[in-house]
């Protein structure tokens, strides 16, 4: 199984354990670091993405960021769920080489990722190459708010994470899988793109708003990883038309996805139990709530194979107080609780 391009190294930089980045930050940040790595060992690079490695290394530094943003997100929005985004034992290069609902989700918070963080990037000033998007300037005509300030520069970030993320692929784009890849790179992309919002600041005499300028902001990545998760759970199976050169659902009864939806083509296993094919590692262990109805409950989370108990001490500070100044001392409070793991 071969993973080319930025998921190679997605998943190369993801696979590592903490304790061995925290060796890492021990000599270097491997923010620094792993671009480089990244750039010299992975030679199928090809065309742009080769470019960006030579010439602007700095863009590679703020992919990385935005793959570790993604996957962070990733495990935020399917903590409870049975297949939980792990990067444990290889899980999630096998589930990249697949094409269920999963992958497509992981494509598009990662396309999404490193738009956010290039964007963010070029606002703060930490890139060479871009600053805040300056071309906005149209006064509304009722004269109450003005374009103005520092926009968030979107088109920026959003080519650098097309440029990065879909070159490799572009020489495939007969067959389905790329086809389906490259329409879950571009929804994640829109999920920031297409949803900007816009922040204001008052003018006027002793704190009166009479006049506010205006500034086009990304939505938090919060918000853009719960709306792809929404994505996730109404995504379309498609398969490639008999012309070749689309996607089309394969009930014909149902509304065609737009650019903003997520697709796949294979049916996701239950991740009950360890595949190694599926990239699944089972859900023996996990952590389950007994009294929940939903994903996290035990009997769902479970897949109704029973779980045990276990009675745990925990030591936390409590009854904390501000010294002034400036030092808060807290106590430390112990208390047995009950956690619940599944069979």
């Amino acid at each position: 199984m071969k993973i080319q391009g930025f998921y190679a190294f997605l998943y190369f930089y993801l696979m590592f354990p903490a304790n061995i980045i925290g060796l890492w930050w021990a000599v270097g940040s491997p923010l620094v670091m792993e671009p480089n790595k990244i750039c010299r060992k992975n030679r199928k690079l090809s065309g742009k993405q080769r470019y960006i490695c030579r010439e602007e290394k700095d863009i590679v530094e703020e992919v990385v960021n935005g793959a570790r943003l993604a996957i962070a997100e990733c495990q935020y929005q399917f903590q409870h769920r049975r297949w939980n985004c792990t990067t444990a034992r290889k899980s999630f290069s096998r589930i990249l080489s697949i094409d269920t609902r999963e992958t497509a989700f992981v494509y598009a918070v990662s396309a999404a990722g490193v738009v956010y963080t290039v964007t963010k990037a070029c606002s703060k000033g930490s890139l060479l190459q871009c600053t805040c998007d300056n071309s906005i300037r149209d006064i509304t005509s009722d004269g109450a708010w003005e374009w103005g300030g520092c926009h968030d520069d979107v088109d920026f970030g959003y080519k650098k994470s097309k440029d990065f993320m879909d070159d490799r692929r572009k020489k495939k784009r007969g067959d389905l899988t790329t086809k389906i890849r490259l329409h879950n790179n571009e929804a994640g992309r829109l999920a920031i793109k297409e949803h900007m919002t816009k922040d204001c600041k008052c003018h006027g005499l002793s704190g009166t708003c009479a006049l506010r300028t205006c500034w086009r902001r990304m939505p938090v990545f919060r918000e853009v990883g719960t709306r792809l998760k929404d994505k996730f759970d109404g995504a379309s199976k498609v398969t490639i038309s008999n012309d070749g050169h689309k996607l089309v659902t394969e009930d014909n009864s149902i509304k065609p996805p737009s650019s903003e939806d997520l697709l796949y083509a294979e049916e996701s296993p239950n991740f009950c139990k360890p595949r190694k094919k599926f990239g699944s590692l089972g859900t023996q262990g996990r952590l389950c709530n007994p009294d929940s109805p939903g994903n996290d409950g035990c009997s769902l989370l479970c897949c109704n194979r029973g779980y045990k108990q276990t009675k745990v001490t925990i030591q936390e500070n409590c009854k904390c107080q501000f010294i002034w100044c400036c030092q808060v001392i807290c106590k430390t409070c112990t208390s047995i609780q009950t956690i619940y793991r599944c069979l």
